[in-house]
Protein backbone atom coordinates (compact mmCIF):
# COMPACT_ATOMS: atom_id res chain seq x y z
CA UNK A 1 0.00 0.00 0.00
CA UNK A 2 1.65 3.33 -1.21
CA UNK A 3 1.81 5.86 2.19
CA UNK A 4 0.64 9.52 1.84
CA UNK A 5 3.95 10.92 1.92
CA UNK A 6 5.06 8.30 -1.13
CA UNK A 7 2.38 9.74 -2.96
CA UNK A 8 2.84 13.34 -2.59
CA UNK A 9 6.77 13.26 -3.08
CA UNK A 10 6.14 10.99 -6.91
CA UNK A 11 3.19 13.80 -7.54
CA UNK A 12 4.69 16.85 -6.66
CA UNK A 13 6.98 17.21 -9.32
CA UNK A 14 4.39 16.31 -12.02
CA UNK A 15 2.09 19.20 -10.57
CA UNK A 16 4.75 21.44 -11.05
CA UNK A 17 4.71 20.22 -14.77
CA UNK A 18 1.62 20.35 -15.77
CA UNK A 19 -0.41 23.09 -13.48
CA UNK A 20 -3.87 23.14 -11.68
CA UNK A 21 -5.56 20.26 -13.39
CA UNK A 22 -2.63 18.03 -12.46
CA UNK A 23 -3.07 19.13 -9.39
CA UNK A 24 -6.28 18.07 -8.64
CA UNK A 25 -5.37 14.74 -10.19
CA UNK A 26 -3.04 14.85 -7.82
CA UNK A 27 -4.88 15.10 -4.49
CA UNK A 28 -7.68 12.77 -6.09
CA UNK A 29 -4.33 10.27 -6.09
CA UNK A 30 -3.63 10.82 -3.39
CA UNK A 31 -7.10 10.40 -1.45
CA UNK A 32 -7.72 6.81 -3.20
CA UNK A 33 -4.34 5.59 -2.25
CA UNK A 34 -5.02 6.43 1.22
CA UNK A 35 -7.55 3.51 2.22
CA UNK A 36 -8.74 4.55 5.41
CA UNK A 37 -10.12 7.77 3.66
CA UNK A 38 -11.83 5.67 1.02
CA UNK A 39 -12.77 3.34 3.47
CA UNK A 40 -14.40 6.06 5.92
CA UNK A 41 -15.77 7.33 3.13
CA UNK A 42 -17.63 4.12 2.38
CA UNK A 43 -18.77 3.52 5.61
CA UNK A 44 -20.42 7.03 5.64
CA UNK A 45 -22.92 5.70 2.69
CA UNK A 46 -23.20 2.57 3.86
CA UNK A 47 -24.24 4.10 7.46
CA UNK A 48 -27.05 6.25 6.23
CA UNK A 49 -28.53 2.44 4.49
CA UNK A 50 -28.00 1.10 8.19
CA UNK A 51 -29.54 3.67 9.84
CA UNK A 52 -32.36 3.76 7.27
CA UNK A 53 -32.99 0.20 7.68
CA UNK A 54 -33.15 0.52 11.46
CA UNK A 55 -35.32 3.36 10.44
CA UNK A 56 -37.77 1.40 8.81
CA UNK A 57 -37.75 -1.87 10.73
CA UNK A 58 -38.43 -0.12 14.37
CA UNK A 59 -41.84 1.57 13.75
CA UNK A 60 -44.49 -1.21 14.29
CA UNK A 61 -48.19 0.64 13.23
CA UNK A 62 -49.65 -2.53 12.03
CA UNK A 63 -53.33 -2.86 13.05
CA UNK A 64 -53.66 0.72 13.45
CA UNK A 65 -56.66 2.75 11.92
CA UNK A 66 -55.86 3.98 8.50
CA UNK A 67 -54.81 7.64 8.50
CA UNK A 68 -57.38 9.65 6.42
CA UNK A 69 -56.64 10.17 2.68
CA UNK A 70 -58.36 13.70 1.31
CA UNK A 71 -58.89 14.56 -2.40
CA UNK A 72 -55.25 15.73 -3.14
CA UNK A 73 -53.72 13.15 -2.28
CA UNK A 74 -52.10 14.29 1.42
CA UNK A 75 -53.05 13.05 5.10
CA UNK A 76 -55.45 15.39 6.54
CA UNK A 77 -57.52 15.46 10.00
CA UNK A 78 -61.38 15.14 9.26
CA UNK A 79 -62.45 15.03 13.10
CA UNK A 80 -65.31 16.94 14.23
CA UNK A 81 -69.72 17.27 15.22
CA UNK A 82 -71.36 16.54 12.06
CA UNK A 83 -75.36 17.61 12.62
CA UNK A 84 -76.40 16.87 8.95
CA UNK A 85 -79.48 15.51 6.70
CA UNK A 86 -79.31 14.34 3.38
CA UNK A 87 -79.24 16.51 0.70
CA UNK A 88 -80.52 15.40 -2.73
CA UNK A 89 -79.43 17.66 -5.85
CA UNK A 90 -78.96 21.37 -5.37
CA UNK A 91 -80.43 23.47 -2.62
CA UNK A 92 -79.54 26.29 0.53
CA UNK A 93 -79.12 25.94 3.81
CA UNK A 94 -79.11 29.02 6.17
CA UNK A 95 -78.17 29.55 10.27
CA UNK A 96 -77.58 32.09 12.67
CA UNK A 97 -74.31 31.80 14.73
CA UNK A 98 -74.89 33.69 17.71
CA UNK A 99 -72.47 31.97 19.87
CA UNK A 100 -68.71 30.56 19.39
CA UNK A 101 -67.28 29.23 23.23
CA UNK A 102 -64.18 27.53 23.91
CA UNK A 103 -62.70 25.77 26.70
CA UNK A 104 -59.00 24.47 27.70
CA UNK A 105 -57.68 22.11 30.02
CA UNK A 106 -56.43 23.84 32.99
CA UNK A 107 -55.42 20.35 34.61
CA UNK A 108 -56.81 17.13 35.28
CA UNK A 109 -60.54 17.17 34.58
CA UNK A 110 -60.84 20.57 34.42
CA UNK A 111 -62.05 23.10 31.97
CA UNK A 112 -61.49 26.65 31.54
CA UNK A 113 -62.79 29.36 29.29
CA UNK A 114 -60.07 29.79 26.48
CA UNK A 115 -59.90 31.22 22.65
CA UNK A 116 -59.32 28.48 19.97
CA UNK A 117 -58.24 30.75 17.48
CA UNK A 118 -59.09 28.41 15.00
CA UNK A 119 -61.96 27.04 16.24
CA UNK A 120 -64.83 26.67 13.90
CA UNK A 121 -68.82 26.87 13.62
CA UNK A 122 -70.65 26.41 10.37
CA UNK A 123 -72.51 24.87 7.68
CA UNK A 124 -70.31 21.74 5.53
CA UNK A 125 -71.80 19.79 3.03
CA UNK A 126 -69.88 16.80 2.66
CA UNK A 127 -70.27 13.50 0.34
CA UNK A 128 -70.76 11.00 3.76
CA UNK A 129 -69.24 10.68 7.26
CA UNK A 130 -66.18 8.80 5.80
CA UNK A 131 -63.10 10.33 6.46
CA UNK A 132 -61.27 12.31 4.03
CA UNK A 133 -64.51 12.89 1.50
CA UNK A 134 -64.73 15.66 -0.14
CA UNK A 135 -66.43 19.22 1.52
CA UNK A 136 -67.17 22.47 1.29
CA UNK A 137 -68.04 24.80 4.56
CA UNK A 138 -68.55 28.19 5.47
CA UNK A 139 -68.00 29.40 8.76
CA UNK A 140 -67.32 31.26 11.95
CA UNK A 141 -63.87 31.15 13.93
CA UNK A 142 -62.48 31.66 17.05
CA UNK A 143 -60.24 34.66 16.20
CA UNK A 144 -59.69 34.41 12.71
CA UNK A 145 -63.04 35.83 10.96
CA UNK A 146 -65.14 34.29 8.78
CA UNK A 147 -63.27 31.28 6.25
CA UNK A 148 -64.88 29.47 2.90
CA UNK A 149 -62.81 25.94 3.47
CA UNK A 150 -62.67 23.10 1.25
CA UNK A 151 -61.46 19.73 0.70
CA UNK A 152 -58.76 20.38 3.71
CA UNK A 153 -55.94 22.77 2.05
CA UNK A 154 -58.34 25.45 0.41
CA UNK A 155 -59.14 28.53 2.88
CA UNK A 156 -60.53 31.46 1.84
CA UNK A 157 -60.65 34.65 4.09
CA UNK A 158 -64.10 36.58 3.90
CA UNK A 159 -64.87 40.10 3.87
CA UNK A 160 -66.82 39.57 7.02
CA UNK A 161 -64.97 39.71 10.67
CA UNK A 162 -67.00 37.06 12.97
CA UNK A 163 -67.86 39.40 15.11
CA UNK A 164 -69.90 40.94 12.55
CA UNK A 165 -71.35 37.85 10.65
CA UNK A 166 -74.18 36.25 12.71
CA UNK A 167 -75.72 34.71 9.67
CA UNK A 168 -73.79 32.11 7.08
CA UNK A 169 -75.60 30.49 4.03
CA UNK A 170 -74.30 27.66 2.22
CA UNK A 171 -75.62 26.91 -1.72
CA UNK A 172 -75.28 24.20 -3.86
CA UNK A 173 -75.27 24.47 -7.61
CA UNK A 174 -73.90 21.19 -9.34
CA UNK A 175 -70.34 20.77 -7.74
CA UNK A 176 -70.19 24.77 -7.28
CA UNK A 177 -70.60 25.40 -3.69
CA UNK A 178 -70.85 29.20 -2.41
CA UNK A 179 -70.35 30.08 1.06
CA UNK A 180 -72.21 33.69 2.45
CA UNK A 181 -72.01 35.39 5.05
CA UNK A 182 -74.63 38.22 6.46
CA UNK A 183 -74.97 40.63 9.55
CA UNK A 184 -78.54 40.74 9.57
CA UNK A 185 -79.79 37.86 7.44
CA UNK A 186 -80.93 39.50 4.78
CA UNK A 187 -78.13 41.63 3.39
CA UNK A 188 -75.73 39.04 2.00
CA UNK A 189 -71.35 38.86 1.40
CA UNK A 190 -70.16 35.98 -0.74
CA UNK A 191 -67.21 35.13 0.24
CA UNK A 192 -66.33 32.38 -2.38
CA UNK A 193 -67.33 30.31 -4.60
CA UNK A 194 -65.53 26.22 -4.28
CA UNK A 195 -66.16 23.51 -6.80
CA UNK A 196 -66.10 20.31 -5.41
CA UNK A 197 -65.94 17.46 -7.43
CA UNK A 198 -67.14 13.85 -6.09
CA UNK A 199 -70.02 14.68 -4.05
CA UNK A 200 -72.53 12.50 -5.29
CA UNK A 201 -76.26 13.05 -6.42
CA UNK A 202 -77.25 13.02 -2.76
CA UNK A 203 -74.76 14.79 -0.15
CA UNK A 204 -74.83 15.38 3.60
CA UNK A 205 -75.58 18.68 4.55
CA UNK A 206 -75.64 20.31 8.44
CA UNK A 207 -74.38 21.89 11.02
CA UNK A 208 -70.80 21.29 12.21
CA UNK A 209 -68.57 22.29 15.06
CA UNK A 210 -64.59 21.41 15.41
CA UNK A 211 -62.27 22.52 17.94
CA UNK A 212 -58.07 22.13 17.11
CA UNK A 213 -56.04 21.56 19.94
CA UNK A 214 -54.50 24.49 21.72
CA UNK A 215 -50.60 24.93 20.76
CA UNK A 216 -48.26 25.64 23.68
CA UNK A 217 -45.04 24.83 25.38
CA UNK A 218 -44.15 22.79 22.60
CA UNK A 219 -46.87 20.53 22.66
CA UNK A 220 -50.53 20.61 22.31
CA UNK A 221 -53.77 19.78 24.46
CA UNK A 222 -56.96 19.08 23.15
CA UNK A 223 -60.13 21.34 23.36
CA UNK A 224 -63.85 21.64 22.54
CA UNK A 225 -66.17 23.93 21.68
CA UNK A 226 -69.34 24.93 21.62
CA UNK A 227 -71.56 26.77 19.29
CA UNK A 228 -75.18 28.01 19.65
CA UNK A 229 -77.15 28.62 16.11
CA UNK A 230 -80.42 29.65 15.53
CA UNK A 231 -82.90 30.70 12.48
CA UNK A 232 -81.99 26.92 10.26
CA UNK A 233 -83.77 27.68 7.39
CA UNK A 234 -83.97 24.99 4.70
CA UNK A 235 -84.96 25.44 1.09
CA UNK A 236 -88.93 24.69 0.36
CA UNK A 237 -89.27 20.91 -0.71
CA UNK A 238 -86.64 19.76 1.00
CA UNK A 239 -87.17 16.15 2.28
CA UNK A 240 -85.54 16.96 5.80
CA UNK A 241 -86.22 14.41 8.62
CA UNK A 242 -84.31 14.11 11.35
CA UNK A 243 -81.51 15.36 12.54
CA UNK A 244 -78.51 13.12 12.85
CA UNK A 245 -75.40 14.02 15.50
CA UNK A 246 -72.46 12.06 15.38
CA UNK A 247 -68.81 13.03 15.95
CA UNK A 248 -66.91 12.20 12.71
CA UNK A 249 -63.24 10.08 12.92
CA UNK A 250 -63.94 9.26 16.22
CA UNK A 251 -60.89 6.47 16.12
CA UNK A 252 -58.85 8.22 13.49
CA UNK A 253 -54.89 8.12 14.12
CA UNK A 254 -54.69 12.22 13.61
CA UNK A 255 -57.68 12.53 16.35
CA UNK A 256 -56.21 14.25 19.22
CA UNK A 257 -59.96 13.01 21.09
CA UNK A 258 -61.86 15.47 24.22
CA UNK A 259 -60.41 16.55 26.90
CA UNK A 260 -61.31 14.35 30.06
CA UNK A 261 -64.77 14.98 30.98
CA UNK A 262 -65.87 16.13 27.74
CA UNK A 263 -67.53 14.79 25.09
CA UNK A 264 -69.63 15.91 21.65
CA UNK A 265 -72.98 16.58 21.79
CA UNK A 266 -76.10 18.48 20.30
CA UNK A 267 -79.83 19.38 21.35
CA UNK A 268 -81.99 20.59 19.55
CA UNK A 269 -85.60 22.62 19.74
CA UNK A 270 -87.09 23.80 16.99
CA UNK A 271 -85.03 26.04 15.05
CA UNK A 272 -82.32 26.13 17.62
CA UNK A 273 -79.26 24.04 17.44
CA UNK A 274 -76.08 23.64 20.72
CA UNK A 275 -73.61 21.72 19.59
CA UNK A 276 -70.57 20.46 21.34
CA UNK A 277 -67.49 19.23 19.20
CA UNK A 278 -63.91 18.49 18.99
CA UNK A 279 -61.00 17.85 16.19
CA UNK A 280 -60.38 19.83 13.15
CA UNK A 281 -61.08 19.37 9.36
CA UNK A 282 -57.86 20.69 7.75
CA UNK A 283 -54.35 18.91 6.09
CA UNK A 284 -52.42 16.88 8.35
CA UNK A 285 -49.27 18.18 10.02
CA UNK A 286 -46.89 16.93 12.08
CA UNK A 287 -48.38 17.52 15.64
CA UNK A 288 -51.83 15.86 14.59
CA UNK A 289 -50.43 12.86 13.13
CA UNK A 290 -47.63 12.16 15.37
CA UNK A 291 -46.97 8.18 14.67
CA UNK A 292 -46.41 9.61 11.17
CA UNK A 293 -42.95 9.52 9.70
CA UNK A 294 -40.90 11.81 7.37
CA UNK A 295 -38.16 11.70 4.80
CA UNK A 296 -35.52 13.19 7.24
CA UNK A 297 -36.70 10.24 9.80
CA UNK A 298 -35.34 7.61 6.81
CA UNK A 299 -32.36 9.35 6.66
CA UNK A 300 -31.44 9.49 10.31
CA UNK A 301 -28.33 8.11 9.40
CA UNK A 302 -26.82 11.64 7.84
CA UNK A 303 -25.85 12.46 11.86
CA UNK A 304 -23.14 9.55 11.65
CA UNK A 305 -22.76 9.73 8.45
CA UNK A 306 -21.62 13.73 9.46
CA UNK A 307 -19.02 12.64 11.75
CA UNK A 308 -17.34 10.49 9.64
CA UNK A 309 -17.04 12.81 6.94
CA UNK A 310 -15.61 15.01 9.19
CA UNK A 311 -12.63 13.14 10.12
CA UNK A 312 -11.87 12.10 6.34
CA UNK A 313 -12.10 15.93 5.98
CA UNK A 314 -9.85 17.00 8.52
CA UNK A 315 -7.06 14.09 7.95
CA UNK A 316 -7.27 15.22 4.49
CA UNK A 317 -4.50 17.59 5.48
CA UNK A 318 -4.28 17.56 8.74
CA UNK A 319 -2.40 14.09 8.13
CA UNK A 320 0.07 16.16 6.13
CA UNK A 321 1.14 18.35 8.67
CA UNK A 322 1.69 15.01 11.20
CA UNK A 323 4.18 12.93 8.92
CA UNK A 324 5.66 16.29 7.31
CA UNK A 325 4.62 16.13 4.10
CA UNK A 326 3.05 18.91 3.83
CA UNK A 327 6.42 20.47 2.61
CA UNK A 328 6.22 18.52 -0.72
CA UNK A 329 2.49 18.83 -1.30
CA UNK A 330 2.91 23.06 -1.08
CA UNK A 331 6.21 22.97 -3.19
CA UNK A 332 3.68 21.64 -5.76
CA UNK A 333 2.48 24.83 -6.44
CA UNK A 334 4.18 28.50 -6.57
CA UNK A 335 0.14 29.61 -5.20
CA UNK A 336 -0.29 27.53 -1.55
CA UNK A 337 -3.86 28.26 -1.98
CA UNK A 338 -4.09 26.53 -5.53
CA UNK A 339 -3.47 23.49 -2.94
CA UNK A 340 -6.02 24.47 -0.32
CA UNK A 341 -8.72 24.71 -3.74
CA UNK A 342 -7.52 21.44 -5.20
CA UNK A 343 -7.75 19.55 -1.84
CA UNK A 344 -11.33 21.02 -1.36
CA UNK A 345 -12.53 20.39 -4.98
CA UNK A 346 -11.73 16.85 -4.46
CA UNK A 347 -12.67 16.35 -1.34
CA UNK A 348 -16.06 18.08 -2.06
CA UNK A 349 -16.84 16.19 -5.20
CA UNK A 350 -15.76 12.26 -3.38
CA UNK A 351 -18.43 13.09 -0.39
CA UNK A 352 -21.04 14.16 -2.80
CA UNK A 353 -20.55 11.00 -4.58
CA UNK A 354 -20.27 9.02 -1.35
CA UNK A 355 -23.50 11.00 0.37
CA UNK A 356 -25.96 10.64 -3.44
CA UNK A 357 -25.10 6.90 -3.15
CA UNK A 358 -25.91 6.39 0.50
CA UNK A 359 -29.26 8.47 0.18
CA UNK A 360 -30.22 6.75 -2.98
CA UNK A 361 -30.16 3.79 -1.71
CA UNK A 362 -31.30 4.45 1.91
CA UNK A 363 -34.92 6.18 0.97
CA UNK A 364 -36.20 3.18 -1.03
CA UNK A 365 -34.68 1.02 1.46
CA UNK A 366 -36.09 2.48 4.56
CA UNK A 367 -39.85 3.68 3.23
CA UNK A 368 -40.22 0.00 1.79
CA UNK A 369 -39.49 -1.10 5.47
CA UNK A 370 -41.46 1.70 7.19
CA UNK A 371 -44.45 0.92 5.08
CA UNK A 372 -45.10 -2.65 5.83
CA UNK A 373 -44.54 -2.14 9.38
CA UNK A 374 -47.71 0.41 9.01
CA UNK A 375 -46.02 3.49 9.46
CA UNK A 376 -47.31 5.90 7.54
CA UNK A 377 -45.02 8.16 5.43
CA UNK A 378 -45.71 12.00 4.65
CA UNK A 379 -45.73 11.56 0.84
CA UNK A 380 -43.96 14.23 -1.29
CA UNK A 381 -43.70 13.66 -5.16
CA UNK A 382 -40.34 12.70 -6.79
CA UNK A 383 -38.94 16.06 -7.49
CA UNK A 384 -38.71 16.62 -3.65
CA UNK A 385 -37.33 12.94 -2.58
CA UNK A 386 -34.80 14.06 -5.40
CA UNK A 387 -34.00 17.10 -3.89
CA UNK A 388 -33.45 15.87 -0.32
CA UNK A 389 -31.14 13.11 -1.75
CA UNK A 390 -29.14 15.30 -3.57
CA UNK A 391 -29.38 17.76 -0.61
CA UNK A 392 -28.11 15.51 2.08
CA UNK A 393 -24.99 14.92 -0.28
CA UNK A 394 -24.32 18.46 -0.67
CA UNK A 395 -24.76 18.98 3.46
CA UNK A 396 -22.28 15.92 3.55
CA UNK A 397 -19.61 17.12 1.29
CA UNK A 398 -19.73 20.98 2.13
CA UNK A 399 -19.35 19.68 6.04
CA UNK A 400 -16.20 17.65 4.98
CA UNK A 401 -14.68 21.12 3.24
CA UNK A 402 -15.16 23.34 6.26
CA UNK A 403 -13.38 20.44 8.75
CA UNK A 404 -10.65 20.53 5.38
CA UNK A 405 -10.50 24.22 6.07
CA UNK A 406 -10.43 24.28 9.49
CA UNK A 407 -7.45 21.62 9.78
CA UNK A 408 -6.16 23.49 7.66
CA UNK A 409 -6.07 26.68 9.77
CA UNK A 410 -5.62 24.20 13.30
CA UNK A 411 -3.14 21.83 11.48
CA UNK A 412 -4.08 19.49 14.31
CA UNK A 413 -7.00 17.12 13.81
CA UNK A 414 -7.92 16.55 16.85
CA UNK A 415 -9.03 20.23 17.34
CA UNK A 416 -10.62 20.29 14.10
CA UNK A 417 -12.72 17.69 14.08
CA UNK A 418 -14.22 18.85 17.65
CA UNK A 419 -14.79 22.50 16.36
CA UNK A 420 -16.20 21.67 13.24
CA UNK A 421 -18.17 18.37 15.03
CA UNK A 422 -19.37 21.08 17.62
CA UNK A 423 -20.32 23.97 14.94
CA UNK A 424 -22.73 21.47 12.79
CA UNK A 425 -23.58 18.29 15.45
CA UNK A 426 -24.57 20.65 18.56
CA UNK A 427 -27.10 22.75 16.79
CA UNK A 428 -28.77 19.43 15.42
CA UNK A 429 -28.58 18.34 19.15
CA UNK A 430 -30.27 21.76 20.22
CA UNK A 431 -32.64 21.33 17.31
CA UNK A 432 -34.05 17.81 18.26
CA UNK A 433 -34.95 18.65 21.62
CA UNK A 434 -38.27 18.62 21.88
CA UNK A 435 -39.29 21.50 24.27
CA UNK A 436 -36.31 23.84 23.14
CA UNK A 437 -38.49 27.41 23.03
CA UNK A 438 -39.40 28.00 19.52
CA UNK A 439 -37.68 31.13 18.85
CA UNK A 440 -34.67 29.80 20.13
CA UNK A 441 -35.06 26.42 17.72
CA UNK A 442 -35.41 29.03 14.96
CA UNK A 443 -32.96 30.83 15.54
CA UNK A 444 -29.62 27.77 15.48
CA UNK A 445 -31.19 26.46 12.70
CA UNK A 446 -31.38 29.83 10.90
CA UNK A 447 -27.58 31.25 11.68
CA UNK A 448 -25.51 28.42 12.27
CA UNK A 449 -24.12 25.81 10.13
CA UNK A 450 -26.65 23.24 11.32
CA UNK A 451 -29.56 25.44 9.15
CA UNK A 452 -27.84 23.14 6.35
CA UNK A 453 -30.57 20.54 7.28
CA UNK A 454 -33.21 22.25 6.32
CA UNK A 455 -32.37 20.53 3.08
CA UNK A 456 -34.47 17.50 4.53
CA UNK A 457 -37.29 19.32 5.13
CA UNK A 458 -40.48 17.84 3.43
CA UNK A 459 -43.55 18.88 5.68
CA UNK A 460 -45.51 21.97 4.50
CA UNK A 461 -46.79 24.70 7.30
CA UNK A 462 -50.42 25.54 6.99
CA UNK A 463 -52.13 29.09 7.66
CA UNK A 464 -54.97 27.27 8.47
CA UNK A 465 -53.67 25.16 10.76
CA UNK A 466 -51.89 26.28 14.35
CA UNK A 467 -48.99 23.81 15.37
CA UNK A 468 -45.84 23.38 16.58
CA UNK A 469 -43.93 24.66 13.15
CA UNK A 470 -40.26 24.01 14.54
CA UNK A 471 -37.55 22.15 13.58
CA UNK A 472 -37.78 19.43 16.12
CA UNK A 473 -41.12 18.70 14.04
CA UNK A 474 -39.50 19.01 11.10
CA UNK A 475 -40.32 22.37 9.99
CA UNK A 476 -37.11 25.06 9.10
CA UNK A 477 -37.30 28.76 9.28
CA UNK A 478 -35.10 28.52 6.04
CA UNK A 479 -35.99 26.91 2.64
CA UNK A 480 -34.16 23.66 1.88
CA UNK A 481 -31.19 25.16 -0.32
CA UNK A 482 -30.91 28.60 1.62
CA UNK A 483 -30.18 26.32 4.68
CA UNK A 484 -27.40 24.54 2.81
CA UNK A 485 -26.46 28.11 1.53
CA UNK A 486 -25.63 28.88 5.11
CA UNK A 487 -22.98 25.84 5.66
CA UNK A 488 -21.48 26.79 2.50
CA UNK A 489 -20.86 30.02 3.87
CA UNK A 490 -19.38 29.41 6.82
CA UNK A 491 -17.33 26.57 4.46
CA UNK A 492 -16.57 29.37 1.93
CA UNK A 493 -15.37 31.84 4.98
CA UNK A 494 -13.01 28.93 6.52
CA UNK A 495 -11.48 28.46 3.57
CA UNK A 496 -10.25 32.03 2.73
CA UNK A 497 -8.72 32.17 6.51
CA UNK A 498 -6.99 28.96 6.11
CA UNK A 499 -5.65 30.11 2.50
CA UNK A 500 -4.48 33.59 4.03
CA UNK A 501 -3.08 31.30 6.79
CA UNK A 502 -1.49 28.94 4.72
CA UNK A 503 0.68 31.69 2.47
CA UNK A 504 1.50 33.63 5.52
CA UNK A 505 3.02 30.91 7.96
CA UNK A 506 5.45 28.28 7.54
CA UNK A 507 4.47 24.93 6.57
Amino acid sequence: MTSPSTTSHRLSQRVQRDGFFQLLHAEWSKFRTVAGWVIGMTAAALTMVLFALLAGISGNQKGSPSVPIGPSGGPVTDSFYFVHQPLAGDGSITVSVSALNSSIPEGPGELRPGTVPWAKAGLIIKKGTDQGSPYAAIMVTGSHGVRMQHNYVHDTAGPVSAAAARWLRLDRSGDAITGYASTDGTNWTKVATARVSGLGSTAQIGLFVASPPAVGGGGTAGTVSTATFGDLRTPEGWAGGDWTGGQVGAKSPTFAGYPENASGSFTASDARFTVTGAGDIAPAVRDSLPTGGQLRDILTGTFAALIVVIVVGALFITEEYRNKMIHLTLAASPRRSLVLVAKAIVLWAVTFVAGLVGAILATPLGERLARGNGVYIFPVPSSTELRVELGTAALLATASVLALAVGAIFRHSAGAVTTVVVAIVLPYILIAIPFMPAAVSKGVATVTPGAAFAVQQTLVPYDQVASNYTPYYGYYPLAPWAGVAVLAGYALASLAVAAVVLSRRDA
